[in-house]
This record gives structure tokens, C-alpha cells and sequence, in this order.
């Protein structure tokens, strides 16, 4: 991969594994200093190590999404660390409740949404991607140069039954990111979204819960696979982190192999 990212400082979230991780070691690949950004302090330190073994700089930041003096304290560890920053990836989400964590989404009818659910899920989803936004962009201003990817879901834009937390949060993403791209596209400025369908540990866990389901989705997919976060999410993040990308904002990418095919 070129070095299309040179001189370009990057933060991901959730970064530890899955998604997150294909895109920081990409980031890395492509010439970019990467703060490695999820809770486990062994994990992204791991991520870290692998990116700097590439010949890449990275550092890794322990940091929960859903607490706000960590998220910022990240942010500002970032810029000590390396000067700067220019891009953000908001993939981290959590699932569940702050006291019970899950893998993934937990499917029950609205009417039963577990208001602990809802509020955990909307602080790890939409309120953590605001946060990460609000710290990165005095420096982004500031250099004239940022470019913000948040990750939402088809499944939000379709109401997919059962996903009442997931599917208001990750809609409530985009219209974040619809909003502050219209608002800082005049400082060079740009925030896109990524709505994936990649094969990933929470994906492997909903997969678990619901295996005929997925099985049928793989054969209505035009493609015919699920995504591999290395060959499909790291590219396309590559591509709207950099200079080639500055005329595109407020976008949803659908990287999901023709999935939907929504206006």
C-alpha cells in the first residue's frame, strides 16, 4: 500500500480487534501515526506492536468510549504524543448494559427495550462518537485538515426488527455526522460514514444466536461472502481518510457487498 497517509495522525476506536484493528494496521501500512484506541490495555498494546513491527508508529490507549474524561484524556494523549490530529474512526460500540455486557445486539420487541440497554448503548454509540468529534476538532481546525469516519448500520436505516437500542443509535450517528459535515466542511473537514457487513467477533456472536438467518443473508448478498475487515473496511478507510476524499462529506458508505442498495 502507498504511502498515501504520510505525515497524517490517526485515532481508532475499538481498535483492539475485528474492524477497528484492520483499519489502525492499514492506517499504519499507509504512513500514518495510529493511537490504537479500545479498553484492554494488553490488546492494544498488542495491535500497537504489530503496526510498529510493520515499520509503522503507533501507540496504544486504553480508553472506554462510554466515559467522557476518558475520551478526551485519549484524544489529548494522541496530540502529545504526535503533534497533531487528523483523522478519526468512531467504530467502537458497546452492547447490552454498563453491568452486563454483551457481544452484540440482544434482539427483544420495542416494547421490552431495557432502558439500561438503551442508555448504555446510545452513550457508547452516538454519545461517544459526539465526544471523540467535539475533542478532535480544534486540531483538525487548526490544521485545516480532518477527516472523521463513523460507523453506522443498515440495519438502523431499515428498522430491522428486534434492534431497537442498536438501530436508534446508529441512526442518531448519521445524523450527527450529516450535521458536523455540513458545519466544518468550510474548516477541510470531512465526516463520512461507514455502514458495514463484515465478518467480525460481534458479528460471529449474532451469527451464533441466529445461525440459519445468517446463512440465508450470505446468499442475498450480490457478491455471495460477508466482508473481511482487512481486504474490504481497510482500503475504504484508507481512501476517505486522504487527500483524494476532501470533496466527499456526509456520505454513508454501504459496505456490504450490495446488500441494500438504498436511496
Amino acid at each position: 500500500m502507498e504511502q498515501s497517509l504520510a505525515g497524517k495522525i490517526a485515532l481508532v476506536t475499538g481498535a483492539g480487534r475485528g474492524i477497528g484493528r484492520a483499519i489502525a494496521l492499514a492506517y499504519g501500512k499507509a504512513g500514518a501515526k495510529v493511537a490504537v484506541i479500545s479498553r484492554t490495555p494488553a490488546t492494544v498494546e498488542a495491535v500497537a506492536q504489530e503496526i510498529r513491527a510493520a515499520g509503522g508508529e503507533a501507540i496504544g490507549i486504553a480508553c472506554d468510549v462510554g466515559q467522557r474524561d476518558q475520551v478526551f484524556a485519549a484524544v489529548q494523549q494522541t496530540v502529545d504524543r504526535f503533534g497533531g490530529l487528523h483523522i478519526v474512526v468512531n467504530n467502537a460500540q458497546g452492547f447490552g448494559t454498563e453491568a452486563a455486557p454483551q457481544p452484540s445486539t440482544v434482539f427483544v420487541a420495542c416494547e421490552d427495550t431495557n432502558e439500561d440497554e438503551w442508555e448504555y448503548t446510545f452513550r457508547t454509540g452516538a454519545t461517544a462518537s459526539l465526544w471523540f468529534m467535539k475533542a478532535a476538532f480544534p486540531h483538525m481546525k487548526q490544521a485545516g485538515y480532518g477527516r472523521i469516519i463513523n460507523f453506522a448500520s443498515s440495519s438502523g436505516q431499515i428498522g430491522f426488527e428486534g434492534n431497537t437500542c442498536y438501530n436508534t443509535t446508529k441512526e442518531a450517528i448519521r445524523a450527527l455526522s450529516r450535521t458536523a459535515a455540513r458545519e466544518w466542511g468550510q474548516h477541510g473537514i470531512t465526516v463520512n460514514i461507514i455502514n458495514p457487513a463484515l465478518e467480525t467477533r460481534a458479528f460471529d456472536a449474532w451469527k451464533s444466536a441466529r445461525p440459519d438467518f445468517v446463512e440465508a443473508l450470505k446468499e442475498k448478498i450480490p457478491v455471495r461472502r460477508l466482508g473481511d475487515p482487512e481486504r474490504d473496511a481497510g482500503p475504504l478507510a484508507v481512501f476517505i481518510a486522504g487527500e483524494g476524499a476532501g470533496y466527499m462529506t456526509g456520505q454513508t458508505f454501504m459496505l456490504e457487498g450490495g446488500m441494500h442498495t438504498l436511496p
